[in-house]
């Protein structure tokens, strides 16, 4: 129920917006409308994406997933693609830092014979 009034808030926020933007209003009858049909596309979409991981025979929902879903939006697509690029380039940066501040800690308290582990169970769960 929480969840259902949090949508129906935003949708009365967007549609506030839009309205202020293109002169025009909107009844509470519409905006229930379209919130009501926005929870259950949000509920279709979690279906799918659970379908689409199972298929895979995995218990994840992967950006990939994510993607199919929104195959039918190019515009949709292109965007999900890009953010989802820009967050794996992050992780990089983040990983490689790591990476350093293991290496120079290494050095320093190690003996030759020793070396840090290249990628920890937590950063290698962080790919997926």
């Amino acid at each position: 129920q929480r969840l259902k009034a949090a949508v129906h808030y935003t949708v009365g926020c967007l549609c506030q917006d839009v309205a202020e933007d293109k002169d025009m209003q909107f009844s509470k009858q519409t905006i229930a409308a379209i919130s009501e049909i926005t929870f259950r596309q949000c509920e279709n979409f979690a279906k799918d994406l659970e379908m689409f991981a199972r298929h895979a025979k995995r218990s994840t929902v992967t950006t990939e997933d994510v993607k199919l879903l929104a195959r039918r939006s190019n515009s949709l697509l292109k965007y999900i693609t890009q953010k989802s690029e820009e967050l794996a380039s992050s992780n990089m940066e983040q990983k490689e830092k790591k990476k350093k501040k293991k290496s120079s800690a290494a050095k320093g308290g190690r003996t030759s014979g020793e070396q840090a582990p290249a990628v920890t169970e937590s950063e290698d769960s962080n790919m997926a």
